[in-house]
């Protein structure tokens, strides 16, 4: 379905004006492929066994596959700065193209795009954006729009699903600038997939009730899209369908796209223009760019379809955490949205950190039981939880060995607690 609405929605305009030719995104699944390989591997254990690595600790180490390599090599490069990369003006066509916006910039890394939409929405030092408070811009990115901008931030309570409440919202405009003791509501910033919260997905409704608030008191509404690509393939839907509701959007180029760097910063021409300098003055004028925005072209052109992979296995991953026997993991199914898992452990003398050593950790027993070692890669995370991703770098048979190793873990585990008692 999705892939059907994709072709219909874009394909036309993209060989309309020469950019791909027909039958693009039905040649994704079979380009996976040549993707895969890079972030799972066997490695020897001393003695003389071998295991095998599943990296799930996040979608940011894929690599890139032989055509993507190609095509950077490949690539017809000029002065980006000058504006005269072939390459990176096309990828910033597409991308504009594609997400029902006026202009987009090919950036260095999605903490730079973020940033940069911060300092062109408010101008002025002082000025005010509103953030949830798990949001990855508030947390992860060394509070930059303060830093460097100049920028003050208030923040709402992030719900379990992503978004915040609408009334609280509007409680913290700030309506009566300008009151010498307020500064001046500007912006506000949403995260879409969510990360901490687990690749949860925005509703398209929720979005649009923000914009009219926006609208209502003159706010600017921009969306870090980091994995925006797999809110549009859980949603089923065109990519500028939920962009409509906002003024930008960053969008990342390096995690389940596949490509090695880069993220595009999209909104009105005006805004572009205005992003291109806060770009220099950051430092992302990188000169022949156009060999990273060759692989750009290829993960929005290419990559897309295939993130459905990704959520389908992370999905069997869980109901396999669910069903596992002896019982160790809690695992909320209903939020298990997109390509990110968040699960719980039931026993409280096991640690986030400690199952993630186990996890990762290969001994005798387990290979004897299993007949290999399986390496399984994750994060402990927010709230007391363990963090999984699925990417391209990870097929159904790396998904299935994940399993086993958990169910091992969790046998081990129980083992050692009955010995225990």
């Amino acid at each position: 379905m999705l892939l059907r609405s994709l072709v219909c929605c874009v394909k036309f305009r993209w060989v309309s004006e020469g950019i791909r030719h027909a039958g693009g995104y039905l040649r994704a699944a079979d380009q996976i492929r040549s993707y895969r390989g890079g972030s799972s591997s066997s490695r020897v254990v001393p003695g003389s066994r071998a295991w095998h690595t599943v990296d799930l600790r996040s979608d940011t180490v894929t690599e890139p596959g032989e055509a993507m390599r190609s095509a950077m090599a490949q690539a017809r490069v000029g002065d980006d700065v000058f504006g005269e990369d072939p390459t990176v003006n096309e990828l910033q066509e597409v991308a504009a193209n594609m997400f029902g916006m006026e202009a987009a910039l090919f950036v260095p890394t999605g903490t730079m795009s973020n940033l940069i939409a911060v300092m062109v929405h408010c101008r002025e030092r002082g000025d005010e954006m509103i953030v949830g408070d798990l949001s990855h811009l508030h947390i992860y990115e060394q509070g930059g729009s303060a830093q460097l901008a100049g920028v003050h931030s208030t923040t709402l309570t992030t719900m379990a699903d992503g978004t915040f409440d609408l009334e609280q919202l509007e409680s913290k405009i700030r309506h009566g600038y300008p009151d010498v003791h307020y500064p001046r509501s500007r912006l506000v910033c949403l995260e879409n997939t969510h990360n901490i919260m687990g690749g949860r997905v925005l509703p398209v409704a929720f979005l649009q009730q923000l914009r009219s608030i926006a609208d209502k008191y003159g706010l600017a509404v921009h969306i870090d899209g980091a994995r925006l690509m797999n809110a549009a393939v859980a949603l089923d839907v065109h990519p500028s369908v939920i962009l409509k509701h906002c003024h930008t959007v960053s969008v990342c180029l390096s995690k389940g796209l596949g490509a090695p760097a880069g993220t595009i910063l999209a909104g009105s021409k005006e805004f572009i223009q205005r992003a291109v300098r806060a770009r220099k003055a950051l430092g992302g004028g990188m000169r022949q760019s156009g060999i990273l925005a060759a692989a750009g072209r290829i993960a929005l052109l290419d990559m897309m379809a295939r993130l459905e992979e990704d959520h389908r296995n992370a999905q069997t991953f869980a109901r396999a955490l669910m069903e596992c026997s002896p019982p160790l993991y809690h695992v909320d199914l209903a939020s298990v949205e997109t390509n990110i898992l968040r699960f719980g452990l039931r026993n409280s003398g096991l640690s986030p950190t400690r199952f993630c050593e186990l996890m990762e950790e290969v001994s005798e027993e387990e290979v004897d039981a299993l007949n290999q070692g399986v390496r399984v890669l994750m994060f402990p995370h927010v709230g007391g939880t363990v963090r999984a991703v699925w990417h391209l770098g990870i097929s159904e048979e790396d998904t299935q060995l994940a399993i086993k190793k958990a169910q091992f873990v969790a046998q081990q585990f129980h083992l050692k607690s009955v010995r225990g008692r």
